[in-house]
């Protein structure tokens, strides 16, 4: 049977765990299929993430075990330890393209079509815009025989350029409950954008501040030469 989100919505810790190893498996295929340890580190990391989380071993743990009894991951029993990794797109009956845009709504939150084709470089490389939002109609557009859309355009909100998508992965939203995540995912995107701004006007201040101390060093070696006399500092 399909994976119908209404029917058995993954809940918020289900999807981070899912999302993770979907993202690993693409990221670092070296050390995947991924420990528990190294499962709770990639859903607690700081960086592509929205919202961070701060999942425990156990959480993480009863998320791997409800995921497995819906065959959406898989456990590998090993010498040492236990490993894991996910089954997402035979689950759910999505192509590689589609998964990864999936996978990232439910690690970064709402995103436009063009971020989400940036963020999806390590995943898959799309050709352009256009083929994301292809993608993204065919998730929205699904039948219902298949379970199903898998993804909403949020309205836009206020000070938004462009509308933002969602996955319904946790279940159907309301009409409130969409105007609502529209509205944090600007707040946070200005909210990024304001840090990379003050960010890189430090950065420009330093910088001025650094040049200016090497010119002032250079004023005082040629002064020190005329004069006779050492640097402070200098023998």
């Amino acid at each position: 049977m399909p994976f119908d989100p209404r029917l058995q919505p993954l809940d918020a810790a289900e999807a981070r765990v899912l999302g993770t190893l979907m993202e690993k498996a693409r990221t670092v295929p070296d050390s995947y299929p991924l420990t528990l340890n190294a499962v709770v580190t990639g859903c607690n990391q700081k960086s592509s993430r929205d919202p961070v989380t701060t999942l425990s071993d156990a959480e993480v743990q009863e998320a791997l075990d409800s995921l497995r009894r819906r065959a959406m991951v898989v456990e590998i029993g090993g010498q040492r330890t236990t490993r894991w990794e996910h089954n997402f797109t035979r689950a759910v009956g999505v192509p590689d393209q589609s998964a990864a845009l999936l996978g990232l709504l439910m690690l970064r939150g709402p995103q436009t079509a063009g971020e989400l084709r940036i963020n999806a470089e390590r995943w898959h490389r799309f050709a352009d815009i256009s083929s994301v939002e292809a993608f993204l109609d065919e998730l929205q557009s699904r039948s219902e025989d298949k379970g199903g859309p898998l993804v909403a355009l949020l309205p836009r909100a206020p000070g938004a350029r462009e509308p933002r998508w969602t996955h319904l992965l946790c279940g159907p939203l309301s009409a409130a409950d969409m105007a609502t995540q529209a509205a944090q995912a600007t707040a946070s995107a200005s909210t990024a954008s304001s840090t990379r701004t003050t960010d890189s006007a430090l950065a420009e201040r330093v910088a001025a501040l650094e040049a200016e101390v090497a010119a002032l060093r250079g004023s005082l070696a040629a002064l020190c030469g005329q004069l006779g006399v050492s640097l402070p500092g200098q023998p």
